[in-house]
């Protein structure tokens, strides 16, 4: 586990299915995570016992996202690491926070921590991440933990009210 006072990153477990299941077919999330079907259980137990192989063959990293309560943890989200490239030091960062708990500093703390893990024991040299013109709270999110803007996708993501750019950050190790 990686942890500090109030956030805990977590291995996925097999008791998370239901969870997921459910997250995984919200559609209002599906325009970030480039979705464009629903998910069964079957594929969400596979993809649970898949992503436990190692970083080096699935070239990703899903952690969920738990809190700490007084007798147990919850969990509130997940964290990805995707596109992991370990020639050049590189990986994709995603964060998706359960819409109950959005707008506590959840996501911060998380990222921040996978972060410096990505940096410090993975070894990274730099953490990307692509964000819709249009998600005011992701830029923000990644604007206010040092990722910068490096460029703008025209017209890249499809939605139903037209075309919209994709704005593409990026974070170098310290």
């Amino acid at each position: 586990m990686i942890r500090n006072d109030k956030i805990i990153l977590r291995a996925l477990e097999p008791a998370d299915a239901d969870l997921l299941y459910q997250w995984e077919n919200q559609m209002e999330l599906w325009s970030v995570s480039n979705t464009l079907t629903p998910f069964s259980r079957h594929q969400i137990i596979t993809y649970i016992n898949q992503i436990s192989l190692d970083i080096y063959q699935t070239k990703q990293l899903r952690l969920m996202i738990d809190v700490p309560k007084e007798h147990h943890q919850e969990s509130i989200g997940m964290i990805d690491l995707f596109d992991f490239d370990p020639y050049h030091s590189r990986g994709g960062i995603g964060v998706m926070i359960y819409k109950p708990e959005r707008g506590k500093g959840h996501a911060r703390e998380a990222v921040a921590l996978f972060s410096e893990y990505a940096f410090s024991h993975l070894g990274l040299h730099q953490l990307f991440c692509d964000i819709s013109e249009d998600n005011q709270a992701s830029i923000k999110l990644f604007e206010s933990l040092d990722f910068q803007m490096i460029g703008r996708k025209k017209e890249w993501l499809k939605t139903p009210s037209g075309f919209k750019d994709e704005l593409m950050y990026q974070k170098i190790a310290p």
